[in-house]
């Protein structure tokens, strides 16, 4: 009779990167084509096999819980980059409507989902940063390491979890108004100074005038602000790593 051991191992390598493939832009995510993804999850099996150690698995109920254990460790770490791009994502939807931008949302092939140019334009500046300053590598380190904390087999969904999933979506938010908060004061300004102006000249069409002022004070003041987008989205990389491997390090 074959043993199916060694192939079940092999298959179960293939959960947990696979899973991180899926999720993570910059990795593979939604965008990238199948074979690719694919490819890469084989690749990396078999790149941890000599240093990862297989579980005993006596049943297909402890195989199935082996493979969602695998599956929650795998998305933890994915959804926190994830997370950092939906956080530039973020600033770029409050960016864009409060530039009038809204009007001409489009389907983002990222993410697959309705946004405007500028929340477009943040998300590529935050995937490009995360591969200039080597954080795929950092998560390529995360993810061996993860085998050491967390090795395969049967555990448990620990406390910590909710905390985690929480600090995660606080990540979001908190990142994604750092990143829009120049632009967003600075064009709120421009409106109060356009209802002052519309108020003292009644006559002045302040659609016709205000539309396209608020457009061209937010590009002028975006090629000023881009550059501390980038730095602000390298400081917290390091950030959103951390949090993914706190969020998978409650399945132990």
């Amino acid at each position: 009779m074959i043993d199916l051991t060694p192939f079940m191992g092999i298959g179960l390598l293939l959960v947990r990167p696979g899973m991180l493939i899926m999720t993570a832009p910059g990795f593979g995510g939604t965008y990238a084509p199948a074979q690719v993804k694919v490819g890469l999850t084989v690749l990396l099996a078999i790149v941890l096999v000599p240093t990862v150690s297989m579980p005993s698995i006596g049943s297909a109920t402890g195989l199935a819980v082996v493979v969602t254990r695998e599956t929650s460790i795998g998305l933890a770490l994915g959804m926190s980059i994830r997370a950092l791009v939906a956080a530039a994502e973020l600033a770029g939807q409050l960016v864009g409507f409060q530039m009038g931008l809204s009007y001409a949302a489009i389907v983002d092939p990222q993410s697959g989902v309705r946004n405007n140019l500028l929340a477009a334009l943040y998300s590529n500046i935050a995937i490009i940063t995360f591969l200039l300053m080597n954080g795929h590598h950092a998560f390529l380190r995360a993810l061996r390491d993860s085998y050491d904390s967390l090795p395969m087999g049967v555990g448990h969904i620990g406390s910590s979890l909710p905390a985690a999933v929480m600090a995660l979506l606080g990540l979001v938010f908190s990142f994604g108004a750092r990143l829009a908060a120049p632009l967003v004061l600075v064009l709120v300004i421009t409106e109060i100074a356009l209802a002052l102006i519309a108020r003292s000249a009644p006559a002045l069409n302040l659609m016709a005038v205000g539309a396209p002022l608020r457009i061209i004070i937010g590009l002028v003041l975006l090629g000023f602000i881009a550059p501390a987008a980038v730095g602000v989205l390298s400081n917290v990389g390091g950030t959103v790593l951390q949090a993914g491997v706190r969020a998978a390090e409650a399945f132990r």
